[in-house]
C-alpha cells in the first residue's frame, strides 16, 4: 500500500468507531428526554444562535431539507419551537425556540454535558484540546476538496 494510505485507512476507522461510541452515549441520552438526535439539534442551534431561517437549519445540523418540516412540526406539537414570518423579506420563514423550549433545554442540557464528558473521559483536558483541533482541520481540508 502506498505510503500514508495505512495510516488514512485506520484513523478513518478509529475515528469512525470512536464517533459511532459518543453517538451511542449521545443518543441514548438525547432519547430518555423524548427526542432524536435531530430535534436536539435543531434545539440546540436555537437556544444557542437565536431564531434561523428553516431553509439554513438543515445545513446547520447536518440533515436534509426534506427532513426540516417534520422535525420542526415534531417540535411544534410538544411546544418547544414556532415558525414565524420574516418582517422584512416573506419568502423567508424563521423557527425559534419557545420559552417552554428554552426552560426545557435549560433542564436537560447539563445532564448531556455530562454524558458527552463521561463518554470522553478516556482524554485529558490537554488530549481534547489537540483532538478538537486535529479534527477540526481535518474536517475543513475534506470540506473544502469535497466536489
Amino acid at each position: 500500500m502506498e505510503h500514508g494510505k495505512e495510516e488514512s485507512l485506520d484513523l478513518f476507522v478509529a475515528l469512525s468507531r470512536a464517533s459511532q461510541w459518543v453517538n451511542a452515549y449521545s443518543d441514548r441520552n438525547i432519547k430518555s428526554h423524548d427526542l432524536t438526535r435531530t430535534e436536539f439539534g435543531v434545539l440546540d442551534l436555537l437556544y444557542h444562535k437565536g431564531p434561523q431561517p428553516i431553509q439554513q437549519i438543515c445545513g446547520k445540523v447536518l440533515m436534509s431539507s426534506g427532513n426540516i418540516t417534520y422535525v420542526l412540526d415534531k417540535l411544534e406539537k410538544k411546544l418547544y419551537v414556532r415558525r414565524r414570518d420574516c418582517t422584512e423579506d416573506r419568502r423567508l420563514i424563521y423557527a425559534e425556540i419557545t420559552d417552554q423550549g428554552k426552560q426545557f433545554f435549560e433542564e436537560i442540557f447539563p445532564k448531556h454535558a455530562e454524558v458527552i464528558d463521561a463518554a470522553l473521559g478516556g482524554l485529558d483536558e490537554e488530549e481534547k484540546r489537540v483532538a478538537a483541533r486535529l479534527l477540526k482541520k481535518m474536517g475543513k481540508y475534506a470540506q473544502a476538496g469535497y466536489k
